[in-house]
């Protein structure tokens, strides 16, 4: 390195280059990564356009189950080291560093900053799979996990325990390590806020070179297609939605346009900007989903309220095991599973990391991943054992679709199971709007996100630049869903796997960077 760690000072130059452009085109370019990844997306939209569907389909496909045949154990291993490390900051004194100094103070109140890294971390997927995923592990629908036998008192448990595994610690402390990294070298060092900045201990000033512009390259795309399948799965959702509630038919014409009219009020939210916009949905997001909670755990109580102490115990117990790859008799199952979730909250840490970053100055390190890894995992504790655990219910007592047929549309699933409740139409009408509502979330402030990549760390580059990347989150989503066709899903799961790959070393090294940058702080 040729500056000190301590003192971070970097050549303002790097960040002032293109300013012309600001003026002439309403974009402020700084470096490559914009170009190139403007360009790797458009080359990939051109490809899906000149290419028939099954045989892009069949070259996604091949690359996946390339990925996960080899790569099955890093990823797996790469989740439990960042949740022990993230663990680790909390008990450690390190937990004691403030971001933004030590008379820093935070700039949103503890309810809109937990919105608004809740909304932004799960969302879509939190409503896709919240019934789909424990009704398919209890009646092995696409086998079952740790080789249980399916439909059988031991399957309901570890269903719940498996679901919660897959959305509890794990993905927050993929999170975490990201959002925490940013924040710390754009609060306490002064850095861009840009993924490059992590590596200044190790990178020095190579990291406002080519080997930054690789790192945010790199970024963006995996933040890119991990939006994308987040995307896809919504307007899916709300397509079968729509359909359910109000006849339309669920075509690929209705996901085109569920994507277009979301896209375009995003476009709307990013103009407005974090507190005009972000936040402001972010908050209405938070109430519409603790309604739809509180009133499907107020009918359904019973199995409700009883299903929170079955989910915990069985994540507790279930944990260890499912985070082993070696030597398991359900290869099948945690790497059609597993590895897919692991792959796709790694391409979304760019996006969910940086936001959160951006939220967060004025926390301690301790109270940030406090609040990071362990009250959205409650949260969600809370989420699935209502949803879950009255899905597998319904299921073991006979009661409606799920009962009858069990699981045979998963964007559906949600919906049939509300078709046997009281007030299911109701219901399903504030799932749909909820679906929508996290859909805008998740693309604004993505948007805001790679905005802030590919303008070198600017958190105010102009509002087209903006508009520009919310048009093509929208692109990938449709390219990925026409891909996949009526397996759209599997397109979408391609494309998060193949950017997560090469995403994984990175956060792995960020965690050593961290550290290094840690080590100079006063606590």
């Amino acid at each position: 390195m040729t500056k000190g760690i301590d003192k971070y000072s970097i050549d303002s130059t790097d960040y002032t280059v293109g300013q012309d452009n600001v003026q002439k085109w309403g974009f402020d370019v700084h470096n490559p990564v914009f170009g190139i990844s403007a360009g790797l997306i458009g080359l990939f939209l051109l490809m899906t356009a000149l290419m028939d569907a099954e045989s892009a389909k069949a070259l996604l496909d091949g690359v996946k189950w390339k990925i996960i045949g080899s790569f099955d154990w890093l990823f797996i291993w790469s989740g439990n080291i960042f949740v022990l490390f993230c663990i680790a900051l909390i008990v450690t004194p390190l937990g004691k560093i403030r971001l933004g100094g030590q008379d820093a103070t935070a700039d949103y109140s503890y309810v809109s900053w937990l919105s608004m890294l809740f909304a932004a971390g799960m969302g879509i997927g939190l409503m896709f799979w919240s019934v789909a995923e424990p009704v398919a592990y209890f009646t092995g629908w696409y086998k079952t996990p740790l080789g249980v036998e399916a439909n059988t008192a031991e399957a309901a448990k570890l269903a719940m325990g498996a679901t919660m595994y897959h959305w509890g610690l794990h993905p927050w402390a993929i999170y975490g390590v990201v959002a925490l990294s940013l924040a710390f070298f754009a609060y306490n060092k002064g850095l861009p806020l840009s993924i490059r900045s992590i590596f200044y201990p190790i990178l020095g000033d190579r990291a406002w070179g080519w080997a930054g512009h690789v790192v945010d390259i790199l970024a963006v795309l995996a933040t890119l297609f991990g939006l994308a399948t987040s995307l896809g799965l919504g307007a899916q959702q709300a397509a079968s939605g729509i359909h359910h509630v109000f006849g339309f038919e669920a075509n690929m014409g209705l996901q085109v346009a569920v994507i277009t009219i979301v896209t375009l009020l995003a476009v709307v939210s990013v103009i407005r900007g974090i507190d005009g916009g972000v936040k402001v949905i972010s908050n209405i997001n938070m109430i519409v989903a603790f309604l739809l909670l509180i009133m499907v755990a107020l009918i359904g109580y019973a199995v409700a309220f009883g299903n929170i102490g079955t989910t915990l115990m069985a994540y507790v117990e279930n944990i260890i095991p499912l985070s082993n790859p070696h030597g398991r008799e359900d290869e099948a199952w945690f790497q059609g599973w597993t590895v897919f979730y692991w792959a796709w909250w790694i391409s979304w840490s760019p996006f969910v990391g940086m936001f959160i970053a951006r939220v967060s100055k004025g926390r301690t390190v301790r109270e940030f991943m406090t609040a990071v890894l362990i009250v959205p995992s409650i949260v969600t504790l809370l989420w699935m054992s209502v949803f879950g655990g009255m899905a597998i219910d319904q299921v073991v007592n006979n009661v409606g679709e799920l009962g009858a047929n069990g699981l045979t549309d998963v964007s559906l699933a949600m919906f049939q199971m509300f078709d046997v409740l009281p007030f299911g139409s109701v219901l399903s009408v504030i799932a749909v709007v909820l679906v929508l509502v996290f859909f805008i979330t998740s693309s604004d402030s993505g948007s805001l996100v790679i905005d802030s990549i590919t303008a070198g760390g600017k958190v105010d580059a102009p509002v087209l630049q903006r508009v520009f990347w919310a048009f093509m989150e929208g692109a990938i989503a449709v390219a990925l869903l026409w891909i996949g066709g009526t397996e759209a899903v599997q397109g979408l799961q391609a494309g998060a796997i193949s950017t997560a790959l090469p995403f994984t070393f990175i956060l792995l090294l960020m965690c050593v960077s961290l550290l290094m940058g840690m080590r100079t702080e006063k606590y």
